[in-house]
């Protein structure tokens, strides 16, 4: 799973130059302040500017660089270097040498806190790295004869989890993947990330019906609604239109892979997949999907989209919103399909390299400065071909096992675009 995105990059090299920087800083200080002291010694006296490197030192390198470095200026202000001609006492010289060693001190206690305070830094962000590994754990690259890769970019600077979800399970009723988007964006998103994507974990293995695991997700973001409710306002009815949770909803897709290829979708206000083959990007389906999970119940009667079969070396690139609403500074769209279209060159088509591409693609054209939060998932085919007949790859609504044989030997048109 590919979570390093592109800018991450430049940071680490932004870094790695800052690093260098403030390394060389203090010896080219204390350098420039000695060479003026002796080229132009009658001239304004600057050797109380020694002082300033060992604090430079502690901001950039460390304590022990601190302490010799203060330690080399304490000397350089006793010894009057370039002072020749002028009336310094002793005891100005004393003064500088007192107010080094004020520095070094302060210096060194700052830098043996901030020490800690990284320390600390580090160990929290370990921890973190390890909730949000378990909120939306990282994918095998390869799961039940399907070539898999999936990563996000959150809004929110430094975190790997936002208002995105996705997971894909290798259950006894083929493989079923989620693609979902939390309405709103960044850390206050990642308690309903959680709730779904555990009730899609188990409900994935436990339900035989495809559309009992949509309804699961719904008894469990309503769950987690009242929840939120009872613990953000006490005094308020989850029924209250100023409750937290009155207009939260989410957008989710279903998809179900069968070892034949057939795939089965229920789509719950989201973006349909893209199919990608070699240079082509095109949508997987087109009917219209229910309303978003929390506006309105689901209906009593739940169809699925049958798409038909996901043929071998063919790849489906599952997204959230994000990507198409992704705008760079002028106000344009990011061209999400002629972006698939050109990573998808290859043959087959490899699911990493359609990651990386698009991902480096929405980095350019936003510059880095994402609204919303983005998750992509790529899934191909790399089953062995059958003999069966591919069937149809139209967007038939079954509802019934009569409207399963009835779509079956009435097969639809091949991407009706």
């Amino acid at each position: 799973m590919i979570r390093t995105i592109a800018r991450s990059g430049a940071r680490a090299g932004a870094s790695r130059a800052w690093r260098a920087l403030v390394l060389v800083l203090p010896g080219l200080w204390v350098l420039t302040v000695v060479l003026w002291e002796m080229l132009f010694p009658t001239e304004a006296q600057l050797v109380q500017l020694l002082a300033a490197a060992p604090a430079i030192a502690c901001a950039g390198t460390g304590r022990r660089s601190c302490v010799l470095l203060g330690g080399l200026c304490a000397v350089f202000a006793l010894v009057p270097i370039g002072t020749a001609g002028r009336d310094e006492s002793i005891g100005t010289r004393c003064g500088t040498f007192a107010a080094i060693l004020a520095v070094v001190i302060a210096s060194h206690l700052t830098a043996g806190r901030r020490a800690r305070l990284q320390r600390e830094l580090e160990s929290a962000r370990a921890v973190a790295d390890a909730a949000q590994a378990v909120v939306l754990r990282p994918l095998p690259p390869r799961l039940d004869g399907l070539a898999l890769a999936a990563g996000q970019l959150s809004a929110s600077r430094g975190a790997a989890v936002g208002g995105d979800l996705y997971e894909v399970m290798a259950t006894a009723h083929g493989v079923r993947a989620v693609m979902g988007d939390v309405r709103g964006h960044g850390l206050a998103a990642v308690g309903t990330v959680a709730a779904l994507l555990g009730s899609f974990r188990d409900a994935a293995h436990d339900e035989a019906e495809f559309a009992d695991v949509l309804r699961r997700l719904e008894r469990a973001l309503d769950r987690h609604h009242r929840e939120r409710s009872r613990h953000e306002r006490p005094a308020a009815s989850d029924t209250d239109p100023q409750s937290p949770v009155a207009e939260d909803f989410v957008t989710v897709l279903l998809l179900e892979i069968r070892d034949s290829g057939e795939v089965h979708a229920l789509n719950c206000g989201h973006p349909w997949p893209y199919l990608l083959s070699p240079g082509r990007a095109e949508p997987f389906a087109q009917a219209e999907p229910l309303p978003p999970l929390g506006l309105f119940p689901l209906p009593a009667e739940l169809p699925s989209t049958d798409c038909g079969q996901l043929r071998p070396g063919e790849a489906l690139f599952l997204y959230t919103d994000g990507a198409e609403d992704a705008r760079d500074s002028t106000g344009r769209f990011f061209p999400l399909p002629v972006t698939l279209a050109e990573a998808a060159k290859a043959h087959p088509v490899s699911p990493s390299d359609v990651l990386r591409d698009v991902f480096a693609g929405l980095e350019r054209h936003t510059d880095g400065s994402m609204s919303d939060d983005i998750a992509v998932l790529v899934l191909r085919n790399d089953r062995p071909a059958s003999g069966a007949p591919s069937g149809a790859r139209g967007c038939d609504i079954v509802g019934s096992a009569a409207g399963a044989r009835q779509a079956t030997m009435n097969p639809q048109p091949t991407h009706n675009l």
